[in-house]
């Protein structure tokens, strides 16, 4: 039988999921730098610790929203980091379930793109979440830099979600890099990754209510030897 630290890890990330609906209370920054405090240990290749956050509150985050807003109304995306060139097979089987799920979920009809356009400017809205944290690397570390910060992103959502704090990283975010480097004044020899919205989960918002699958370690593991 599994010990209770590996019950305990393995309930966090059972329960832990992308919160697309916040209320609007602020998380104490008592519980924001004890999430930190736990991401921070995370391994990272030769100890380099390449993460660097800029985390906004109140109103500082409402400023974000705006000028995210703003970005995509009148800019080209532009990330940092190139995204996928593409998703086939499996990947793009596991996508479009994940964005159907959501659709159902919040009562968009399969084939209306302007109601599925409307739910992917929520990204922007950051779910209305009361703080955002903007994660970059340096340039020089990477695709190895953005590695290690993958695994602070997982920390970070976990050690949230022991504390009772949702979480939802976001790609979208980071696609108007640009405008985030002025905005936030993150010097341009890093590289940003994405955004971490947080805050307390509006339970009772739709687009809550739906869980993704996973894949089973016999889908994804090629045993050699004994």
């Amino acid at each position: 039988m599994p010990d209770r630290a590996y019950s305990e890890l393995d309930r966090l990330l059972s329960t832990r999921h992308s919160c697309r609906g916040f209320k609007p209370d602020p998380v104490p920054r008592a519980e924001i730098e004890a999430i930190l405090e736990a991401a921070r240990k995370v391994p990272s290749w030769c100890n380099a610790q390449p993460w660097s956050l800029t985390i906004t509150s109140g109103t500082e985050t409402d400023r974000l929203r705006e000028a995210l807003m703003q970005a995509v109304q009148t800019s080209n995306a532009a990330p940092d980091l190139a995204f996928p060139s593409g998703y086939s097979g499996v990947s793009q089987q596991r996508r479009r379930e994940c964005g159907w799920a959501l659709y159902e979920a919040v009562g968009v009809p399969k084939g209306d793109r302007l109601a599925s356009a409307q739910q992917m400017m929520q990204n922007f809205t950051l779910f209305g979440a009361p703080h955002c944290a903007i994660l970059s690397s340096p340039a020089e570390l990477g695709p190895y830099g953005a590695m290690d910060c993958g695994g602070f992103v997982t920390a970070f959502t976990l050690a949230a979600q022991a504390l009772g704090v949702a979480t939802i990283p976001q790609a979208a975010v980071a696609s108007y890099a640009p405008m985030l480097h002025d905005f936030l004044e993150i010097p341009k020899d890093r590289l940003i990754l994405c955004a971490i919205s947080f805050g307390y989960e509006d339970e009772t918002h739709p687009a809550n209510g739906f869980r993704t699958t996973r894949a089973s370690p016999e889908d994804f593991t090629d045993w050699r030897g004994a």
